[in-house]
């Protein structure tokens, strides 16, 4: 997801090399009509499960930084959706930005 992300702002004449900046700027983006997203996708990121009290990107930093080789079906088949969603939302967008 953070990398359609980037894809979004690399196509909008932006480069980001911050986690956190790319959510906030794709959130302004969002807010100022630059882009069509939704802003469930912004939401989507930071928070992938309420129950899990963790926000998206500190799941991607312990998956590929932490020593933890497990985790519940439940939670990796809701992001699992949830980036097929919004990949292809990003993609729709991507086409729809001019070149």
């Amino acid at each position: 997801m953070y990398h359609s992300l980037l894809a979004i702002l690399f196509k909008l004449g932006y480069d980001s090399r911050n986690q956190e900046c790319t959510i906030n700027a794709t959130d302004y983006f969002i807010k100022t009509s630059k882009i069509k997203l939704d802003t469930k996708y912004i939401a989507m990121i930071r928070r992938t499960d309420e129950l899990m009290g963790s926000d998206a990107k500190a799941l991607r930093e312990e998956f590929q930084y932490g020593t933890e080789t497990e985790v519940e079906d439940e939670i990796l088949e809701s992001m699992q959706n949830n980036a097929n969603e919004f990949v292809e939302s990003a993609r729709v967008i991507l086409e729809e930005i001019k070149s």
